[in-house]
């Protein structure tokens, strides 16, 4: 699909897999102890649902290429918070080795995509905007 032809954020692949993600997330925090409620389970959801909502937001705002970079650098700050949480989420073991693998492994992609889409905004911007 030509960058063109993007008619929403969830077109974007990087947000497609930021969405699944955060639900891999939600998922498997559904496990974790009661006691952490009300911090490591809440602050990785958070962290990792705004990774999709941001880069959702960015998408909103591309016809102004700053603001577009602004919105994918947040993006790009929560996915890696989310990598902290889940190194905690591992080493308390509530998470296993493979399944924080996997997830590591998702977020340093989504990381080279919005560094990709950072570097070229202009590949992003609405097709019929007007130049000042």
């Amino acid at each position: 699909m030509a960058y063109q032809e993007l008619k929403g954020h969830r077109d974007l692949k990087v947000y497609q897999l930021a969405y699944k993600l955060a639900m891999e997330i939600f998922n498997e925090s559904k496990t974790f102890p009661k006691e952490e409620k009300y911090s490591l389970t809440d602050q990785i959801r958070r962290s990792s649902r705004s990774v999709a909502a941001n880069i959702a937001e960015g998408f909103r705002k591309r016809q102004y290429p700053k603001m577009f970079v602004s919105k994918l650098a947040d993006s790009d700050g929560e996915a890696t918070e989310t990598q902290v949480w889940l190194d905690f989420a591992k080493d308390c073991e509530y998470l296993s080795p493979e399944k924080h693998a996997e997830l590591i492994k998702g977020y340093e992609e989504v990381g080279k995509m919005l560094g990709t889409m950072m570097s070229m905004p202009e590949k992003f911007a609405p097709r019929n905007q007007v130049r000042e």
